[in-house]
């Protein structure tokens, strides 16, 4: 056996004089998750903000992100559901209004090349 080992074996394992402790962290899992649909909120907002609905969903949403940090997780739930009413309201009609501005733009559109044409038709162009 070399020196060092059998000092080592001799002196058996070391001794800590201090007791052993553990530290407990708890971590509060929520097994509910509950969005707060801030981002669709913030899209309407900037695209389809048709009576203010998409700006109104935003303030819906945060207070949401709110309940949710705070742990009132029927209050964030309350808010969620009313940000979602108000973002699918805004965006269905945002929809529609935009669907209709295409399809008024391009009848114009159509109607006045054809008043033209029959105006050149007339002039004899």
């Amino acid at each position: 056996m070399v020196k060092e080992e059998h000092e080592v074996a001799m002196l058996g394992p070391p001794y800590n004089a201090a007791p052993l402790q553990s530290t407990v962290i708890n971590i509060r899992s929520s097994d509910i998750s509950v969005p707060d649909h801030v981002v669709w909120s913030l899209f309407n907002t900037l695209f389809f903000n048709c009576c203010c609905l998409g700006f109104v969903a935003y303030a819906y949403s945060v207070k949401s992100r709110d309940r949710k940090m705070v742990g009132d997780m029927i209050g964030a739930q309350s808010y969620a559901s009313t940000a979602k009413c108000l973002n699918i309201c805004a965006l269905v009609i945002g929809l529609l209004l935009t669907i209709g501005l295409i399809v008024l733009l391009a009848m114009g559109t159509v109607i006045s090349i054809h008043a033209l044409s029959q105006m050149m038709r007339r002039n004899g162009y």
